[in-house]
């Protein structure tokens, strides 16, 4: 089995280093990039099976290297994570706004790093052969599990991978109502490190790709959310 490319992206030196050999040590391929520019460059060219990416970085900055990533149609779907000294809550939330997978504040165990890592990537081997068909059909919202696709109308959303598997999961399972618990479990892994602001935001920026298809997926106060159980009208 080819071993998994990851593409770390961070203007530290020693981190860059650390990172480097932990990552070989698991048996990665690794790729280091010490700002923003490099890090376009590289993930076009190579296109990694995950980046690690820094938001403080010279040049373009982390939130704008995460939005060009998402706007490429090479790069939109790999998965994402941030990396961050700040220890406010609103710049990992901003993050994942961006199209990030998930998020790891400075400073952080190297072990625990390794273990998200994996799990994002064991997410990405899976999310072609999750349970339940591989075609789903809601309206004109179509989600195509083999092709990792979501399309509204024909056109392919631009969604990232926890966003295409929170969609899938509430799509599949239409006028049921999911509580934030359950969606972190379904996207991460019961284990991960997850607060449910971060569902929050996931499924904001879900229901603003949607358009006016966004008011089908319905909040559900003190509980969770749903997709709506009635399909609209042809033509919707």
């Amino acid at each position: 089995m080819a071993r998994k490319t990851i593409l770390v992206v961070d203007d530290e030196r020693d981190l860059l280093d650390l990172l480097e050999f932990n990552l070989r040590r698991e048996q990665y391929r690794v790729l280091t990039a010490p700002d923003g520019e490099t890090a376009l460059e590289l993930a076009d060219r190579e296109v990694p099976d995950l980046i690690l990416l820094d938001l403080m970085l010279p040049g373009i900055g982390g939130f704008e290297v995460c939005r060009r990533l998402r706007a490429a149609p090479r790069t939109a779907h790999i998965p994402l994570v941030m990396l961050t000294a700040k220890g406010e809550e609103s710049d990992a939330v901003i993050g994942l706004a961006q199209g990030a997978d998930d998020y790891v504040r400075k400073p952080f165990s190297v072990r625990e790093l390794m273990a998200r890592v994996a799990a994002q990537l064991r997410r990405g081997r899976l999310r072609g052969s999750a349970d339940g068909p591989s075609l789903l059909r809601w309206g004109a919202l179509v989600i195509d599990s083999d092709r990792f696709v979501a399309l509204l109308h024909d056109d392919a959303l631009d969604v990232t991978t926890t966003e295409f598997k929170l969609l899938r999961h509430l799509v599949a399972s239409a006028g049921r109502v999911f509580s934030r618990a359950d969606l972190i479990e379904t996207v991460r892994g019961a284990d991960a490190a997850v607060t449910e602001r971060t569902i929050d935001v996931h499924v904001a920026a879900i229901r603003r790709k949607l358009g006016a298809y966004g008011e089908h997926l319905i909040t559900v106060r003190g509980v969770g959310y749903k997709f709506a159980e009635s399909e609209p009208a042809t033509g919707d």
